[in-house]
């Protein structure tokens, strides 16, 4: 009786479980009992209808061992429902506990203030806390049935339920601030990628430009006029180039504009970038077309090197026509040179409007 009377129900799952053994010990030497508590009672009949001289105490004593053996099997029922009450309100204080502990395992990595330092680090953070996210959708579930089997406690177990109140309150509280620990996150992260997208962007743009740049100022001038040509259409050609990045350098500084507008916490750099990315846009396209002034004009200083050149050779051939001493030695010869020499004339007003 001693067992089955005793108020001790345990301080934790294990200790509970330990007491739910002994209590199936107990149980087990009790139906083992129960054959002798049978046996006495088929003596006692025995004894009773044999007419025994003490059957008023033979009765007496049968309803008295009776009287306690039901007692006895009443308390071990009792005390076998409080030790699984026991057991179930440990077992929910365990799974709390376990909880908790998860939450804020997780909570520490969530307070990090590692945002990543370049793109791909930027990147490699976003995915683990994806993957963290969703942890925390998958534990939500738990959250919610923990909740619940905290109200049908309360409700089965009432003398417990302060402390399973108590229990709920720290298990929300705790919930609720890693979600919003997660959300808080989430948003820095995003922020980071935004930053370290805009400062990829702008430090392709600047080196590209940088090679351009190069490239314009790379060739040498031309030594005629086939070379100037060509130094003309190759320059075009890196024209067609810097057209084809205005997209890029729009989108950067729409990124840019875009993390100013939000009062990114680097707004003070990407401003900064911004600034200097215009201004090398436009040092390019200075570039670009001084280079294009020059080339022009050498295109056009080799045209006249090659018209001075082709008025000095036809000069040089007419000024022998000049100098023949042969004025002819007869009417029609005569005629014929001035024949010729009314078409040196021709070409030669020909030529003048060339050099004038």
């Amino acid at each position: 009786e001693a067992i089955v009377t005793s108020e001790e129900l345990g301080q934790d799952l294990e200790h509970v479980e330990v007491l739910q053994k002994k209590f199936e010990e107990f149980q087990t030497d009790l139906a083992a009992h129960e054959e002798r508590v049978n046996e006495v009672n088929q003596f006692a009949g025995k004894l009773i209808q044999e007419q025994h001289p003490e059957e008023e105490l033979i009765k007496s004593k049968q309803d008295e061992v009776n009287a306690s053996w039901q007692r006895l099997k009443g308390l071990a029922l009792q005390r076998q429902g409080k030790l699984f009450g026991a057991a179930e309100v440990q077992r929910f204080n365990r799974d709390v506990d376990e909880t908790i502990s998860w939450i804020k395992e997780k909570g520490q990595l969530m307070a990090s203030d590692d945002f990543g330092r370049d793109l791909a680090s930027v990147q490699a953070l976003l995915r683990k806390h994806e993957g963290l996210e969703r942890d925390l959708a998958a534990l939500e579930d738990k959250v919610k049935a923990l909740c619940a089997e905290a109200d049908r406690l309360q409700q089965s177990h009432p003398i417990n339920a302060s402390q399973i109140q108590v229990k709920r309150e720290e298990l929300i509280a705790n919930w609720e601030q890693i979600r919003t620990l997660a959300a808080e996150r989430h948003a820095r992260l995003n922020d980071s990628y935004r930053l370290q997208r805009f400062l990829a962007d702008f430090r392709d743009l600047t080196s590209w430009v940088t090679e351009m740049k190069a490239l314009i100022n790379a060739d040498e001038l031309a030594n005629d006029v086939a070379g100037a040509e060509a130094l003309l259409d190759r320059h075009q050609e890196h024209k067609g180039e810097i057209d084809a990045h205005e997209d890029s350098f729009k989108s950067a500084d729409e990124s840019g504009q875009a993390l100013l507008a939000a009062g990114h916490y680097a707004s003070d750099e990407v401003k900064e970038k911004l600034t200097i990315l215009s201004g090398e846009r436009s040092a390019l396209l200075e570039l670009w077309e001084l280079r294009r002034q020059q080339y022009e004009q050498c295109m056009d200083l080799q045209l006249f090197y090659r018209d001075t050149e082709q008025v000095d050779n036809w000069m040089s051939k007419q000024e022998a026509f000049l100098l023949n001493e042969d004025l002819g030695d007869s009417l029609d010869s005569v005629e014929a040179l001035l024949k010729k020499h009314e078409d040196f004339e021709k070409s030669l007003s020909a030529q003048e409007e060339k050099i004038t």
